[in-house]
């Protein structure tokens, strides 16, 4: 049986992966890649130092939220590794309405623009 820290640690990446992917999809491809901005950066950080301070409080707030319903630490913790995927959702939103894109297309830093 895995243990539940590996558990813990695969929901990260796994959630990790569905933002990036997520993101990444929204910006067309071009002729070339794409390249992560400064605020792409700074969202990916953002969303890293999120779903880590949830790591480490997790548990204890699903067990003062949820006193009458048994659980462990990984329950915890995947509720709010979700709940970071559902909020950087309006996150990245934001960033596109302010002119602030993660990616950057190619075609893009010829133009200056997204």
């Amino acid at each position: 049986m895995i243990s539940p820290l590996a558990i813990s640690a695969i929901t990260f990446l796994f959630i990790l992966g569905m933002v990036y992917l997520r993101t990444r999809m929204q910006y067309p491809k071009g002729r070339g890649a794409r390249a992560l901005t400064a605020a792409g950066a700074g969202y990916f950080a953002a969303l890293v130092l999120f779903m880590a301070l949830g790591y480490l409080i997790a548990p204890a707030l699903a067990r003062s939220l949820l006193a009458g319903v048994p659980q462990t630490p990984t329950l915890g913790r995947t509720i709010w590794f979700l709940a970071g995927y559902y909020l950087f959702i309006p996150v990245h939103g934001m960033l596109r309405a302010r002119g602030l894109g993660v990616f950057r297309t190619s075609a893009a830093r010829a133009d200056g623009g997204l």
